[in-house]
């Protein structure tokens, strides 16, 4: 049988990300996310795929993947992100070049076991129906696609956010979907475009018209799961990738001084310099030409490429992108984009004083992002005063500027600078 068309959708919007940028090109464990994916893919035994980008990110997925000897990959791009269904069609001419192709459907941003994959495809191999859709059990309410089904896990439907207690099953829908025939979805998808209907759920409901007259079945999983919608799932990423390191891999090219102490699950990249009394407390990883300054303490964090970790601070189940700087400081349960100035003595408040869940704003929204512990989300090439204390889920713009010792309550666009306007009063002593 012939091995699906990978397509990965690696476009569409990442406003709700912000102040962070393009997901698929987050660097976890020295390479960008799809770097990654498209590695695991690899081992599964898949030797084609398409990655659907955007305006903004074609010309770096271009470079990414155009020396990839693992796969053959084409880029194409969607050119404003209308829909998941629009996205697909964009590989339309790719079927019409190389000829109708089974196609396994994946989002770039969702890192599950790689157990889901071999049992997605062990389901297709078996050719019994003409799709199959990965179903995430779940035991309370999750706001999502739910897969209606009946005997012997044949979908019927996909019902959207139904509402706790309408649930018409325990699976919840990834986007880890094989079609049989490539061409025949983009004929139904095409059709949805096609009606009245204003719903930008194309692709669902073209998938749902093709239950009508052949088989789809569920592949039910219930191992890890973690998506990147909003920028503290940076960290659920973080961690899931932490947690896959076993033993310790120190490069014999970076310089560990005497009187350091590193215990764990530990990577130390090349290059990379640990300074005498440093604690590196696993899992953690330590990017190339990474530093962690004298008496500094990193735990369950990811140190990229260039970033430093100056004198005495303290990095604790936090993600630090390519050259972040930080010195003598606290950085909790944060995410610094690259090129971040994390001054001396500041601290990120990462708990409410009443332990409750922390709250941050998406697009004017209070979202609860389901952690009690959650620090400062900084933009790119933010640089953050000495003294400057963030409250729980704050975010700060890229170029953002804070005056020493503001305390950041509320969001900071982006490119804005703020300041404390104190005043200083003097008094003669008498």
């Amino acid at each position: 049988m012939k091995s699906p068309l990978l397509v990965i959708l690696a476009g569409g919007a990442s406003s709700r990300l912000w102040p962070l940028e393009e997901k698929s090109l987050i660097k976890f464990m020295g390479r960008p996310l799809l770097t990654l994916q498209l590695e695991r893919y690899a081992g599964l035994g898949l030797r084609e795929a398409i990655i659907v980008a955007n305006p903004e990110n074609e010309d770096v997925i271009r470079d990414l993947v155009k020396n990839d000897s693992n796969m053959r990959v084409e880029v194409v791009v969607q050119p404003v992100p209308v829909g998941m269904g629009d996205a697909i069609l964009k590989i339309e001419p790719y079927l019409e070049k190389h000829g109708n192709q089974p196609l396994y459907i994946t989002q770039v941003h969702d890192l599950t076991d790689i157990v889901l994959h071999q049992q997605m495809l062990t389901a297709y191999q078996s050719d019994a129906a003409m799709g199959y859709l990965a179903g995430y059990r779940v035991t309370e309410y999750f706001p999502g696609g739910y897969l209606e089904v009946t005997e012997g896990n044949r979908i019927t439907n996909i019902v959207e956010k139904p509402g706790a207690g309408s649930e018409p099953s325990d699976l919840v829908s990834i986007v880890a979907h094989i079609h049989g025939d490539g061409t025949l979805l983009l004929d139904h998808i095409r059709a949805e475009y096609a009606s009245d209907n204003p719903a930008d759920d194309h692709y669902e409901r073209a998938m749902a018209k093709m239950m009508e007259s052949h088989i789809f079945q569920a592949v039910a999983y219930d191992g890890p799961w973690q998506a990147i919608k909003f920028p503290w799932h940076v960290l659920d990423v973080m961690d899931a990738l932490l947690q896959q390191i076993k033993g310790q891999r120190i490069s014999p090219d970076a310089q560990i001084e005497d009187g350091v102490l590193i215990k764990g699950n530990v990577v130390i990249e090349a290059g990379a310099r640990v300074f005498h009394g440093a604690t590196i407390a696993g899992p953690a990883y330590i990017g190339k030409g990474a530093i962690v300054g004298n008496g500094a303490l990193v735990r369950e964090s990811m140190i990229c490429d260039g970033a430093v970790v100056g004198y005495v601070t303290e990095v604790a189940r936090s993600y630090m992108a390519d050259h972040s700087h930080t010195h003598a400081c606290q950085v909790l349960d944060s995410v610094l984009g690259e090129d971040v100035n994390f001054s001396a003595s500041c601290t990120t408040a990462n708990l409410r004083i009443d332990s409750g869940p922390v709250w941050s704003t998406v697009k004017d929204q209070r979202v609860n992002t389901g952690r009690d512990k959650l620090g400062l989300i900084a933009g790119k090439g933010a640089f953050i005063g000495v003294n400057v204390m963030t409250m729980p889920g704050i975010k700060i713009g890229r170029g953002a500027e804070i005056g020493p010792t503001t305390v950041v309550s509320e969001d900071i666009p982006d490119n804005v600078r703020v300041w404390v306007d104190q005043t200083l009063v003097r008094r003669e002593l008498k």
